[in-house]
């Protein structure tokens, strides 16, 4: 063979090697999110600027749509080396690190301007203690105000105490709430609470109205309560022993990709659930206002659901502290 071909083939398999990593760090990530929502479309672009930028050295392969179960599934695949990472609601961390869950406390916010505030001071926290918890976190991303959704209207306490009430199977600030309002609830698997408001086996549900949509669930209620319950945030995690094995810059990268990532899905997230509010009004559902009587007493009832929280462990003392500080100031900015 010519030797000039054999020199440009030898440099040419050089040049392959540099550019193409032969053993590039592949970290799986599972979702219930479906493919082609925003969410799956942020994560996606970031993955390809990820590859770009490390030259293929680090890689992120995602399997959406919940093919990897739900959220309990995707933490025990983490756990046995399945998987590297998930895309999961902070409530489903709250084993792991209790805290991550606190903005999820009943009744804590009434204001998207509460929240902001509160966000502003605590959100960098939280991220970097679930870290020493061995879960690196790129932000949390707004999953909304949930409410209360029925098939008939609820206008006192006594109301819901008649309805067949999901929660979520697990969902300890639920099962705090609403036993501490003497009201048993009906626990099911979300897949399983179309089918459950179709059969009669519930009638009533706690969800965001970007949820409400998402999941059909509005078709088959007529009224809203219309007073925010609870305030569910969602995150990207990466299990640290997996994480620490990407090159540190290769790292940095990854962190600041995919954290500019979350705080567009964030953003986005907000004004999709502004919007689904204005779409469940449209098609006709009819939004509750409670009287200052039944607000009290709702109130009352959260109180204990917390002091119930708190004596279970699932936020620490100085964390509450500190949002309830903040929360003070936020009043005095948004009554």
């Amino acid at each position: 063979m010519n030797k000039k071909i054999v020199a440009h083939l030898c440099l040419g398999s050089m040049l392959m090697v540099m550019l193409f990593p032969v053993h590039a760090r592949v970290l799986k990530i599972a979702t219930i999110s479906p493919d082609g929502t925003f969410w799956m479309q942020e994560m996606r672009a970031g993955a390809n600027e990820i590859k770009e930028k490390t030259r293929g050295r680090v890689v992120l392969k995602f399997y959406p749509g919940g093919v990897m179960g739900n959220d309990a599934n995707v933490l025990r695949k983490i756990r046995i080396g399945q998987l590297q990472g998930g895309a999961v609601t902070a409530g489903s961390l709250s084993a792991i690190y209790p805290d991550i869950d606190i903005y999820g406390l009943p009744y804590l916010f009434s204001s998207y301007e509460q929240v902001d505030l509160v966000r502003s001071k605590m959100d960098g926290t939280l991220i970097e203690e679930l870290e020493k918890k061995g879960f690196v976190g790129f932000g949390l991303a707004e999953g909304g105000f949930t409410y209360m959704m029925s098939d008939s209207p609820l206008h006192t306490v006594e109301d819901v105490k008649d309805k067949k009430v999901w929660i979520p199977s697990g969902n300890k600030v639920g099962e705090a709430v609403f036993g501490s309002a003497n009201i048993a609830p009906v626990t099911l698997p979300l897949s399983d609470v179309l089918t459950g408001l179709q059969t009669g086996l519930i009638n009533t549900v706690i969800v965001s109205p970007i949820g409400a949509i998402a999941l059909q669930w509005h078709t088959r209620v007529k009224y809203m309560v219309d007073d925010p319950l609870t305030y569910v945030s969602a995150l990207l995690v990466i299990d640290k022993k997996a994480f620490d094995k990407i090159k540190k810059e290769d790292a940095e990268i990854v962190r600041d990709v995919m954290s500019r990532a979350f705080v567009r899905i964030d953003r986005q997230n907000r004004k999709d659930n502004i919007a689904a509010r204005e779409a469940l009004k449209n098609q006709g559902i009819e939004f509750i206002s409670l009287s200052k009587k039944v607000l009290n007493e709702w109130r009352d009832i959260a109180k204990i659901a917390v002091k119930s929280l708190e004596e279970k462990n699932q936020y620490s003392d100085v964390m509450y502290k500190q949002i309830m500080g903040n929360l003070k100031t936020a009043g005095s900015v948004h009554p």
